[in-house]
């Protein structure tokens, strides 16, 4: 999909949705960059993905990804040279020991997830080299004196000399006569080596060396001749124990870098399945669906709302404003027409309904369950084309209507059986007959590549277009004409009218000027508008009978699903009876069992199959439970 059908569409907007509802950065960043396929297998794996973990987190819950947060530059930076820092890898330490988690989770995943079971297949279990980290490094990204036995000995050795050196430096600053000499009695730092503040004019009264003096000359810091000695030890000893943590850093980053790819591969799994469980939190806040994809079948959208326009609803009612709420559509296209004039007043409603359908598109094609009722469905298109809003060019002196048709122009070059191509109002900026006719010979073309199309117009010639075209049909906005709004409900078969006549009444043109004006209406348009108000009343009597039978076969649908799944249920009781049947029957004296009215396991004493209890030792009793109350050890039955 080309970025300009991606912007006028607002996809980014939903990238934003599934990014606040990620866990970590890794997802985020994920969600951010995620792009429609044109891939039926790619879109059919992606929205499998979301179903099969749906199904999970009723059982085993969602992936745990509390802790792995994105450490790809400190595992990258551990293949150099220098190795990562401390803190870096105290990180990469604590993001690995969150791995173990999700390993055992990815490990336990049943058979029927096998989305779920090739993608996790990826994920390591980091645990070891977390734990090696762990005792080389706190986390405060300190390393720890137990790293090594020499860093130990170092560290040990450094502890002694300062404590010896403390010992020399507090009895020299306890002595009176040495006390008088010091611009103040506290111990200061010159290059990591503890020296006095001497005042200039006794210089020389403290044997030693002078490291420097104060910008204003006045103190001189002073190392103490008896303290030079163990100030050279500490400094030397400092150098050895870096020496000694550069090694110890060099040592794990090397064993990070060479576990790098696998690593990588896993952090890349748990974006992938924060995106995932993004979603999930997604068709929950927007009570979204995963819609039917196939290679080549209809597109049946029912109750679409668009996301974008419902999550700014409910911003506002949630700042405090006026509670708005979206009026779903039903829409569809290749099954009995491919394309659908969208004809009526200027108000905003056609515009909302094609842009509905694109963002819907572009969602399930990117894996995103989508807000519509349960039952939608699409077919993968190959591209989405749009011409949305105005599009005049200044650098290229284009007016609206050359910029338009320059679009449109290179749309038809580019679409194909596969495409879906949304055009918002066909033929407008130039004279009426041309432009209809124009808007015609684009619609024809656009049946004979094959493509489907929504179009949405003001020029009610096009309207007939659908009487004469066998793959083509008429859809309207609901208009009220009482509060000169639309009503937003798509109706299919039911071309829409400009009402502009009824506005201008409501609005209080004298019925002069109105009757005046109908007198001006062309011909041929008011035979058109009677010719299709005598066939609303059949074509509503079809579309309300084709929603019937489809509503009759979804109800159909839903009750063979729970009949199946109650047989599946029963299948699964019995067969579980019948091996809780032959384990009893196998059960002797000290065979271990679980007891669940106690919550404790025993051991069988005897066995009494007649009456169906069993004798069971529970710690220092023995207990006569009925059988019914036995389990394996494990809990299961």
């Amino acid at each position: 999909m080309d970025e300009q059908t991606l912007e006028k569409l607002e996809f980014g907007a939903v990238r934003e949705l599934l990014a606040a509802r990620c866990g970590g950065s890794l997802g985020r960043e994920l969600a951010l960059r995620v792009q429609p396929s044109g891939s039926c297998v790619m879109v059919t794996r992606w929205l499998g993905q979301v179903q099969e973990l749906r199904s999970l987190s009723e059982t085993v819950g969602l992936p745990p990804l509390g802790g792995i947060r994105d450490i790809r530059e400190a595992v990258r930076k551990s293949g150099t040279p220098a190795g990562a820092e401390a803190d870096a890898l105290a990180e990469v330490g604590s993001a690995l020991a969150a791995t173990g988690a999700l390993s055992r989770w990815s490990t336990d995943l049943p058979d029927d997830a096998p989305l779920l079971v090739k993608l996790t297949d990826r994920v390591g279990d980091f645990t070891p080299i977390a734990d090696k980290i762990s005792e080389a490094i706190d986390e405060r990204g300190q390393v720890r004196d137990t790293a090594s036995a020499k860093l130990a000995s170092i560290r040990g050795t450094i502890l002694q000399a300062q404590t010896q050196i403390k010992i020399v430096f507090d009895r020299i600053i306890r002595q009176p006569s040495t006390t008088r000499y010091l611009q103040y009695a506290n111990v200061t730092l010159h290059n990591d080596r503890k020296v006095l503040p001497l005042k200039a004019e006794h210089r020389g009264r403290i044997s030693g060396i002078v490291h420097r003096s104060s910008d204003s000359g006045a103190t001189l810091f002073v190392e103490p001749a008896e303290a030079v000695e163990l100030n050279n030890t500490i400094v030397r000893l400092r150098v050895e124990e870096h020496k000694e943590i550069t090694r110890i850093l060099r040592d794990i980053s090397r064993l990070v870098h060479i576990n790098e790819a696998e690593i990588l591969r896993t952090l890349q799994v748990v974006a992938v399945l924060d995106l995932l469980a993004a979603k999930l939190r997604y068709a929950s806040d927007f009570q979204a669906v995963v819609p039917t994809v196939s290679a080549d079948g209809p597109l049946e959208f029912r109750q679409a709302r668009h996301p974008v326009l419902e999550s700014l609803f409910r911003r506002n009612a949630d700042g405090g404003g006026d509670a708005q709420e979206i009026v779903p559509i039903d829409v569809r296209l290749g099954e009995d027409f491919d394309l659908l004039i969208i004809t009526g007043p200027n108000t905003g409603g056609k515009t909302v309904a094609i842009k509905t359908v694109g963002l819907l598109v572009l969602m399930a094609q990117a894996g995103i369950p989508i807000p519509a009722a349960p039952g939608s469905k699409l077919p993968v298109y190959r591209n989405v084309f749009v011409d949305i809003g105005d599009e005049q060019s200044i650098e290229q002196s284009l007016s609206t209507f050359s910029s338009h048709l320059s679009n449109i122009l290179d749309i038809l070059r580019r679409a194909g059986q596969h495409s879906l191509v949304l055009i918002d109002e066909l033929g407008p900026g130039t004279d009426p007959d041309e432009g209809a006719a124009i808007g015609r010979s684009i619609l024809e073309e656009l049946l004979r590549i094959g493509a489907a199309a929504a179009i949405t117009t003001h020029l009610s010639a096009l309207k007939a277009v659908a009487f004469t075209e066998d793959r083509v049909d008429n859809a309207s906005v609901e208009f009220d004409a009482e509060t000169l709004r639309p009503a937003y409900r798509l109706r299919i078969g039911e071309p829409g009218n400009s009402n502009a006549l009824i506005i201008a009444r409501r609005l209080g043109m004298p019925k002069a000027l109105i009757a005046r004006a109908r007198s001006h209406l062309d011909g041929r348009a008011q035979a058109l508008t009677h010719a299709i108000a005598g066939t609303l009343t059949v074509r509503r009597k079809a579309e309300q009978a084709r929603a019937d039978a489809q509503q009759a076969k979804r109800d159909a649908d839903r009750e063979r699903s729970q009949l199946e799944a109650r047989a599946q249920a029963l299948e699964k009781a019995r067969r579980d009876h019948d091996r809780w049947t032959a384990w009893i029957g196998e059960l002797r004296a000290g065979d271990e069992v679980f007891v669940r009215s106690f919550d404790r396991k025993g051991r069988i004493v005897r066995m009494r199959l007649q009456q169906q209890t069993a004798v069971v030792s529970a710690g220092a009793v023995d207990l006569e439970v009925p059988l019914n109350e036995l389990a394996p050890p494990n809990g299961s039955s």
